[in-house]
């Protein structure tokens, strides 16, 4: 199963293509509504707009073998810490030797937003982002095939 949290996710079309080539389901969580899918192989849940409402239910059902797809670092730890690969969708990889690291940066980065030091603007989404992302995910197919 690929999980995704898919509120403002850039790559979903791409995340439909590599699933489709290795067989795998897909679901999109959101806050709100996503474009329906004839595809028995694609889900979709929304979750009520509660704070952290998609995350945690990304988190309560993702497991080892799971692929999970999230620009959110908290819940790249918690879903690294049940087993599930992750990955961002710049095809940054999340996995136990790095999460703590990224987890530091991410508080760090609030910090001198919040200090003034940073303005905090994000870098924009390019398409080696999406080759990255698209090469990560069909990589993690693979792993979990195995």
């Amino acid at each position: 199963m690929i999980y995704v949290d898919a509120d403002a996710c850039p790559v979903k079309a791409e995340i439909l293509k590599v699933a489709e080539r290795h067989g795998f389901e897909v679901t999109f969580v959101a806050n709100s509504g996503l474009r329906p899918s004839r595809d028995p192989m694609v889900h979709n849940v929304i979750v009520s707009a509660g704070f952290d409402a998609a995350d945690n239910w990304i988190a309560e059902h993702a497991r080892e073998g799971d692929i999970v797809v999230t620009a959110d670092v908290p819940l790249a730890g918690r879903c690294v810490a049940t087993g599930a690969l992750v990955t961002g969708p710049t095809g940054r990889v999340f996995d136990k030797a790095n999460i703590g690291l990224a987890s530091a940066m991410r508080d760090l980065g609030a910090q001198l937003r919040e200090t003034g030091e940073s303005k905090g603007y994000n870098a924009s989404f390019t398409g080696r982002d999406r080759s990255a992302f698209l090469e990560t995910l069909d990589r993690l197919c693979r792993q979990v095939k195995r």
